[in-house]
């Protein structure tokens, strides 16, 4: 296992219960993702997106199995070491946006780096709120903005670190088509001019298709992946995953 890569998974199994009631997540994962990739993850409902995404952040731990970011081994880490490289080395953007309603853009910005324990770099602050187009909104509170914009403090507040990984949970789920298309467009700059990391879970083929490569689980495997694939190709592949699963649970 290597720093060069970005992130790594070994073995990575995730069981919730025990004996026949079990339910079995993650069926050990084997992956490596490079450094300044934009990585879309997709699958049937129930295939294990979310646990994926969980672990892989460090949000959730295996039942067994290794998971490397930045060639840090964070499987056995302690919480507090855990909670301290996310908020240094890590960023998130969540389908809901949450952003805190008191606090102004800026602050919810430079919120990881008060939760850090260190000051905020105000010139670093407005850069990133320069990069999503939102320089004008900086003393504006959440809710006197729009959803693409809410959406846009959010991705400028998992780059303001520049962490390692940007893990982005539907970032485009709660918007509309056009507003979705900018948001990506803002993560796949990211990856491009500021050389994030990205690792996107969507149910969106359109979403997917602004994605280096799209990874594709089956109940709890990684079992296909497509390079550069265009939004019809995704759309029919993950038809053919998703027949199995039809009548399953959301």
């Amino acid at each position: 296992m290597s720093a060069d890569w970005a992130v790594e998974l070994h073995g990575v199994h995730r069981r919730y219960g025990r004996g026949r009631t079990a339910v079995h997540a993650l069926r050990g994962i084997d992956l490596t993702l490079a450094p300044r990739t934009f990585t879309a993850v997709m699958g049937p409902s129930g295939s294990g997106k979310s646990t994926f995404l969980q672990c892989t952040a460090g949000l959730d731990r295996p039942t067994s199995g290794t998971v490397r970011l930045g060639g840090t081994e964070i499987t056995g880490m302690k919480e507090n070491k855990l909670t301290a490289l996310r908020r240094t080395r890590l960023g998130f953007v969540f389908q809901a946006f949450n952003l805190l309603p008191s606090l102004t853009v800026e602050q919810n910005v430079a919120l990881p780096t008060r939760l850090a324990g260190h000051r905020p770099d105000r010139r670093r602050t407005a850069d990133v709120l320069a990069q999503v187009g939102l320089t004008d909104k900086a003393r504006r509170r959440p809710g006197h903005l729009s959803g693409g914009q809410q959406q846009r403090v959010a991705i400028a507040r998992a780059l303001v670190t520049r962490p390692d990984v940007v893990f982005a949970d539907e970032p485009t789920g709660a918007l509309d088509t056009t507003t979705a298309a900018e948001i990506l467009g803002l993560l796949r700059r990211a990856v491009d001019d500021q050389g994030a990391t990205v690792v996107m879970v969507t149910h969106d083929p359109a979403a997917a298709a602004w994605a280096d490569r799209v990874l594709f689980l089956a109940d709890g495997e990684l079992v296909d992946h497509l390079d550069r694939g265009t939004a019809d190709r995704i759309a029919a592949r993950m038809t053919s995953l998703t027949r199995p699963y039809e009548g399953a649970a959301a």
